[in-house]
């Protein structure tokens, strides 16, 4: 594992949109009219583009975000990512979003004081083997994403308005068509872990848990039927799909995390094994 191959996979993650994300988009398209038609039509113009020029598919090229399982020595892994992403920031390149909360200073390599955001899972593991994650969270949809402690009493019901009210508030801001993560349960922190993690789920993988599948499936016509549409343009597609990840949590808490996600779900895996080094889509 060298910082060559993870600057080869942010590059990827960057430059080329999964595909069950552009099906789902396309499918969209064909339920608009009007300025939202219009809206997608550019969306998916722009990936195109991205693909073949090799090129970011958009500006804010985000907070890199990795999940990674590995048996051996996470400083060494740390180290490597560290060099990536300063690589592929040179390279593909990726805007300098990483800044002092307080000055605003800009260290200029998407890295500083306890970044990269790495959360390491050691579950899975095998020998040598490194399995890694990353996603590119863009700020338009990470500022309009909310977590809650609600009172337990608020049940399933609970839940259900605390994504509806997120969505309804953000309206166009995260540039829809939007993908939701939701994650329920655990505590404050890890409710908005597992939301995040809830997006590395492919749109067309259903979820094995019958609780979550049904949440996720009453959500998306609901949100749907707010009206905001492609870029808050109006119309049909305000979500292209809502995913689930929950954990036990106290008995007298209620923790709700929404992650709310612009259309462009830039997420890809990589594998370091004996076979040597690959990209999975």
């Amino acid at each position: 594992m060298d910082a060559s191959e993870v600057a080869e996979a942010i590059r990827i993650l960057e430059t080329d949109l999964p595909r069950d994300i552009e099906e789902r988009l396309r499918v969209c398209l064909s339920g608009e009219e009007g300025n939202s038609r219009e809206a997608l039509k550019v969306i998916i113009e722009n990936i195109g583009y991205a693909r073949q020029r090799r090129l970011p598919m958009c500006q804010d090229t985000g907070t890199l975000v990795f999940f990674v399982k590995c048996a051996g020595s996470q400083d060494r892994v740390l180290d490597t990512i560290r060099e990536g992403i300063s690589l592929a920031t040179r390279e593909v390149p990726l805007r300098p979003n990483t800044v002092n909360p307080f000055t605003r200073e800009n260290e200029g390599r998407n890295l500083g004081r306890n970044n990269p955001i790495v959360h390491f899972v050691e579950e899975g593991c095998e020998g040598g083997k490194v399995t890694m994650q990353i996603m590119a969270k863009g700020a338009g949809s990470e500022n309009v994403s909310r977590s809650f402690m609600l009172e337990p009493d608020r049940g399933v019901g609970g839940i259900k308005e605390c994504v509806i009210e997120t969505v309804a508030d953000a309206g166009g801001k995260p540039c829809p068509p939007i993908i939701v993560g939701l994650g329920v349960g655990g505590s404050l922190e890890w409710a908005a872990y597992l939301a995040k993690k809830a997006l590395l789920r492919p749109l067309d993988r259903r979820t094995e848990d019958p609780t979550a599948a049904q949440l996720e499936d009453e959500l998306l016509p609901e949100i749907n039927s707010l009206g905001i549409g492609p870029m808050g343009m109006g119309g049909r597609a305000t979500a292209l799909g809502v995913r689930v990840e929950w954990a036990h949590c106290h008995t007298a808490s209620l923790p709700v995390s929404v992650s709310v996600q612009c259309w462009a779900l830039r997420r890809v895996s990589a594998v370091w094994d004996s076979s040597g080094f690959r990209i999975l889509r």
